[in-house]
């Protein structure tokens, strides 16, 4: 699999662009993922498997971005972090890597799983 960032709730083009621009000398592709196909499988919006839903997701967006992380080696992960945060991108909460389970969950799945983290690690904090 080529190396690939998906992109979930980033409505702000701007932002999107900055973040192609940034990433652009790591070889990356990029691609933002619409809310209608929120219900397919990680692994099917990679190409990795067949659509497996045809359902089209008709609720709010996620409430904050998400980005995945496909194909790349544990060195490339740590560029892609250190070049997003030297371009100054806000830092983006909700981040993971594709795994050999989480493909199989759709775009909430994962979601709801990042944010359980996040609120958790938030309130170790506080």
């Amino acid at each position: 699999m080529k190396s690939i960032v998906l992109l979930f709730a980033f409505n702000d083009a701007e932002k999107r662009e900055k973040i192609a621009r940034a990433l652009l000398p790591l070889k990356l592709r990029i691609k933002k993922i619409n809310k209608i196909n929120y219900l397919q499988t990680l692994g099917a919006l990679l190409g990795i498997a067949e659509e497996e839903n045809a359902e089209e997701y008709q609720g709010p967006d996620l409430p904050h971005e998400m980005l995945l992380i496909a194909g790349c080696s544990d060195p490339q992960i740590q560029a892609l972090l250190d070049t997003l945060r030297k371009a100054g991108i806000p830092k983006i909460h909700h981040k993971a890597v594709l795994t050999e389970n989480n493909q199989y969950w759709n775009a909430l799945e994962l979601y709801e799983e990042l944010n359980q983290e996040y609120e958790y690690f938030k309130n170790q904090n506080a």
